[in-house]
């Protein structure tokens, strides 16, 4: 972390995705945290599903249609990050905005690396012990693996 008139200041990356409970982490940190993200960008990020091909494509029909559904989760991460970059924009804080395609808790770890991240804010609706004992959750595989700081923001309305 680097030290800027006495103050440390931290790369925080927020996960954004259609989940209220993402844009509650947002604002909680564009309220608690605006000291510690002055000086470098808000690094906002939005994971566009895997459109898996485990399969031989062999008509241009079959090929079309993937293509269609990946142009479609990229689009759909992008109008995810256009709303939190407003919602920063309206703060006053700078953002950086970043999508990747793959499973959401490993490019999300693998974002943290690449840019650097201190701080990952993570919007968690509270499932319970046994539905995330049996599903798992992207929020409880970032704690495990990612490579900083994680704070879990739920939401427990």
């Amino acid at each position: 972390m680097e030290k800027e008139n006495g103050r440390a200041n931290m790369k925080v990356m927020v996960v954004i995705d259609e989940r209220e409970c993402s844009y509650l982490a947002l604002m909680w940190v564009l309220d608690f945290l605006k000291e510690s993200i002055k000086h470098s960008p808000l690094v906002i990020f939005a994971a566009q599903p895997p459109t898996n091909c485990n399969y031989v494509v062999s008509s241009a029909v079959a090929m079309d249609l993937f293509n269609s559904v990946q142009q479609q989760n990229k689009k759909v991460a992008l109008g995810l990050l256009e709303k939190a970059e407003r919602i920063c924009a309206s703060k006053g804080v700078i953002v950086e905005a970043i999508t990747e395609a793959g499973y959401p808790e490993e490019v999300i770890c693998d974002a943290v690396q690449k840019c650097g991240v201190n701080l990952l804010v993570i919007g968690d609706k509270e499932n319970g012990n046994i539905k995330r004992a049996l599903q798992g959750s992207v929020s409880s595989y970032c704690v495990q693996d990612a490579k900083c700081q994680v704070l879990l923001v739920r939401n427990k309305a």
